[in-house]
């Protein structure tokens, strides 16, 4: 019996004995899992803390460099404050020399308005000066719905009239009239660019058909906007 005894208390040694080793191999291998996955979140947090840092980073820069042109962009709106040339084509004696600029380029593509400014202000009011046309374009994208079936020239073209609102027109009068109505557009407070004219004698009367455009700049929003920086 001696020997058996002796040979089933060793076997249990040895399955103590490698059930221990076992645990030990099991905890070791959880700790370098957990190691492994520690270290794979620190470094992820890592690497998206520098990605806010240097987000940061930019809108600091940005906020310095807007900063530091308030001064000289101020000094620049005294200087034109300042125009006489400004302040000789305002609007209004109240407005500011600065708002002739403002008005001279309005925030929204109104061509109804232009229309009514040329008919009632450009255009009335000149002795011996008839309105025989007045069309006024809406602005394609705009007021006017771009086509969808619109070719990639189409498209080039509408890119490059942006912000313009073309028009014309055709008047007949004596030839001082019509030098009156061409002071007037170059008077007005609107950017007026002609792009053709022409003139015809029809007996003792002289027939202008003007082509031209105005322009109008879209207002601009400043405002602080939060980024959401993603990991």
């Amino acid at each position: 019996m001696k020997p058996n005894t002796a040979a089933l208390r060793k076997r249990t040694q040895i399955t103590k004995a490698n059930r221990t080793m076992f645990l030990w191999i099991a905890a070791g291998s959880a700790l370098v899992g957990v190691a492994l996955v520690v270290s794979v979140f620190l470094t992820q947090k890592l690497f998206y803390n520098e990605k806010v840092l240097s987000e940061k980073e930019k809108t600091i820069s940005t906020l310095n460099q807007n900063n530091g042109v308030v001064a000289e962009l101020e000094t620049q709106v005294r200087v034109l404050d300042a125009s006489e040339v400004l302040a000789s084509s305002k609007a209004k004696p109240t407005d500011q020399a600065i708002q002739v600029i403002l008005d001279a380029l309005p925030s929204e593509a109104n061509s109804l308005a232009l229309g009514a400014s040329l008919q009632n202000k450009l255009l009335a009011g000149v002795p011996g000066l008839t309105i025989e046309s007045l069309q006024v374009d809406p602005v394609v994208g705009t007021e006017l719905l771009a086509d969808q079936d619109a070719t990639t020239e189409d498209a080039s073209l509408v890119a490059d009239t942006a912000n313009q609102i073309t028009f014309q027109f055709s008047v007949t009068g004596s030839q001082e009239a019509l030098k009156q109505v061409l002071t007037n557009l170059e008077r007005s407070i609107r950017a007026i660019d002609i792009l053709s004219l022409r003139i015809e004698s029809q007996g003792t009367t002289q027939l202008m058909t003007v082509q031209a455009r105005a322009f109008y700049e879209p207002a601009k929003t400043i405002q602080l906007q939060d980024k959401v920086i993603k990991s």
